[in-house]
């Protein structure tokens, strides 16, 4: 899901190009990541990864989505940013049990973990039954 930009923004190399989505507007890219997401990855990046993130985390604190696993990828990077978050919390402007979805890892394993623990409580995969069409087997 891409959007287009003067610069910086490409389409990512492992994606086949007919799978990728390119977006005018930043709201309607953030809306469809969040629609069709069941968890988030937070690797290191710049104002767009921030907004998209803190995006995440309000419409988890105001119970828009629930049960969304956020994991903050690359302790190094992420460290202050937490220490910040913990300051937040301290001074009550956050309470305790928004960060209970909120994973800061390096461990790809975690990660996948942390997210998968969400998705298997919470979500159900339906199989889709074969149709019919003008009475023969699809």
């Amino acid at each position: 899901l891409n959007i287009v930009l003067p610069f910086e923004q490409f389409s990512n190399p492992f994606v086949d190009n007919d799978k990728n989505i390119n977006f005018d507007y930043f709201f309607v890219r953030k809306t469809i990541f969040l629609k069709y997401s069941q968890g988030f990855i937070a690797m290191p990046g710049g104002f767009g990864t921030m907004d998209e993130l803190f995006e995440t985390l309000t419409l988890i604190q105001t119970k828009t989505i629930h049960d969304f696993p956020v994991v903050l990828y690359g302790k190094k990077y992420y460290q202050p940013l937490m220490d910040y978050i913990h300051i937040m919390e301290r001074e009550k402007t956050i309470s305790p049990e928004d960060l209970k979805l909120l994973l800061l890892t390096d461990d790809i394993d975690e990660a996948i973990q942390h997210i998968t623990t969400y998705v298997d409580k919470n979500y159900k995969t339906i199989v889709a039954r074969k149709k019919w069409w003008l009475f023969e087997k699809v």
